[in-house]
């Protein structure tokens, strides 16, 4: 099942709400010797966490189906690096890292067991079949996902969750597994601003228009670091930004981590940027930010010309990345 996404929690009877979590969506599935970890587009993920897979066919239960998201926590927070960098080719690189820094599975259904199908049963069976299933595996790398019926818990859990959600999903207690489908479930993501250097530009891909604004933030030891890009910007702004940007082309731009290299996310696009004076601020909205960057692309809301570019510090979003590893249920 999927989610829509919207901009606030639901009201009214009928629904349960469970946290966001920061990993890798997957299916655990098991018969019996056969154990697999299935991606949310279909791809087989156990080889990159054989850790995973061990816990699994550990189980007293080797008939189910399971709907979850792998984490990694590192310290008190859940590193998305951290997963990313399992998908290794070379098998004796993903052991090595399996024992340094463990994944977890976080269990949020329960779609088989013991070879009876429970994908037609209403969520809340199937909630209380899960919790009965978490409670008989005596695991600690499977962690029951916290629920609650009540709203106002939900919007604490949003309020003071830092990095350690993605956001809240809603669901109707009521309805059936639908596999691809988004209906009855609602993700509200915990949307923040952070004012940034533009320390360098891309062009589009087709043409010489304006592709993205590059974003920077200073560290203590006075460096400007790449953080991510804001690309979110609609027709008319980003012609009119083009020429200014072009007219401050020019050293330093980023003085610490810059844009990289063409990695296994780029897919073959240019990774060829325009290094700036750094003059400009801009004010952007953000999800999520981790391992010293923005999750993902960033929306513009505005420049910032009151804000001197030195301003523009790691703090104001590393503070928010610390998590409330509270909210996970032991």
């Amino acid at each position: 099942m999927e989610a829509l996404l919207a901009a606030q929690l639901p009201d009214g009877k009928g629904w349960q709400f469970e946290p966001k979590w920061d990993g890798f969506r997957c299916l655990a599935k098991r018969e019996g010797d056969d154990v697999q970890l299935i991606s949310k587009s279909g791809k087989p993920l156990g080889r990159y966490f054989p850790e995973m897979l061990e816990v699994l066919g550990g189980l007293k239960q080797n008939r189910f189906l399971l709907d979850g998201e792998l984490i990694i926590s590192v310290g008190d927070v859940l590193s998305f690096d951290a997963l990313q960098l399992r998908l290794h080719p070379a098998e004796s690189r993903v052991r090595k890292l399996a024992k340094e820094s463990p994944a977890e599975l976080m269990l949020f259904d329960l779609l088989s067991l013991g070879g009876n199908d429970l994908f037609d049963e209403p969520l809340s069976e199937r909630r209380a079949a899960l919790v009965k299933f978490h409670a008989a595996t005596k695991a600690p790398q499977l962690k029951l996902s916290p629920m609650t019926l009540d709203r106002k818990t939900a919007v604490g859990w949003l309020e003071r969750s830092g990095g350690a959600l993605d956001g809240v999903i809603a669901k109707r207690a009521d309805l059936a597994y639908q596999s691809g489908e988004r209906t009855g479930m609602v993700k509200i993501k915990n949307m923040r601003t952070a004012e940034c250097v533009v320390g360098g530009f891309r062009y589009a891909t087709k043409g010489k228009g304006l592709g993205s604004l590059l974003l920077g933030l200073y560290d203590n030891a006075g460096l400007l670091n790449h953080v991510g890009f804001c690309s979110a910007m609609d027709a008319e702004l980003k012609k009119e930004t083009l020429p200014r940007l072009e007219a401050l082309r020019g050293a330093p731009g980023f003085t610490g981590s810059a844009p990289g290299a063409p990695s296994r996310w780029t897919n073959g696009r240019s990774t060829e940027w325009e290094p700036l004076r750094t003059e400009l601020v801009v004010e952007v909205r953000y999800d999520h930010f981790t391992g010293g960057r923005f999750r993902h692309g960033t929306q513009f809301m505005r420049w910032r010309p009151d804000k001197e570019p030195r301003q523009c510090r790691m703090e104001q979003v590393e503070k928010e990345s610390r998590s409330s590893m509270r909210l996970i249920a032991r």
